[in-house]
């Protein structure tokens, strides 16, 4: 199995606004932080918002926060909401009829086992599992416990 790069961005930026506690962060902090389009992060960003995961406060000074606390986010749910399609062979779905064994196969049972115990483990994880590591995930990604207080003043702070 295979998660998209839109989960894999989904789930990176929720971790970023995890660590940041309160603050908030631009769609370009968090970018440059990971590496990674700009471009791509803003669609991301955005249906983060519209599932509710994320809330952002426009204006000067402005940016986006988690908008549940993380513990109360569900890395399946997170999962299942932004893959389009977990359906692992074309099989899985009920109006594919190009498998002339699809009655009688026992890979599709155990497939369809396989992804359900995924989930299942996936389900068992929150954001704040993810984030347990704060010490190592703030000095890989260069948050400073600055740029989490300023940010919760609604101050972003400058990177030099």
């Amino acid at each position: 199995m295979r998660l998209t790069v839109y989960t894999d961005y989904s789930l990176r930026v929720l971790m970023f606004l995890a660590l940041k506690d309160e603050g908030l962060s631009t769609v370009a902090e968090i970018a440059k932080t990971y590496g990674i389009s700009k471009n791509h992060l803003m669609k991301v960003a955005h249906q983060l918002g519209v599932a509710g995961y994320v809330e952002t406060v426009r204006g000067k000074g402005g940016g986006m926060r988690l908008a549940r606390q993380p513990q109360d986010i569900c890395i399946g749910e997170v999962v299942r909401h932004t893959e389009p399609d977990m359906e692992f062979v074309p099989c899985f779905d009920s109006e594919d009829t190009s498998c002339t064994i699809v009655s009688s196969c026992a890979l599709r049972g155990s497939l369809s086992r396989a992804r359900d115990a995924f989930l299942s483990v996936l389900d068992e994880q929150t954001l704040a599992d993810l984030v347990r590591p704060r010490a190592a995930l703030h000095k890989l990604l260069s948050i400073t416990p600055e740029d989490r207080a300023a940010t919760r003043r609604g101050h972003p702070a400058q990177r030099t």
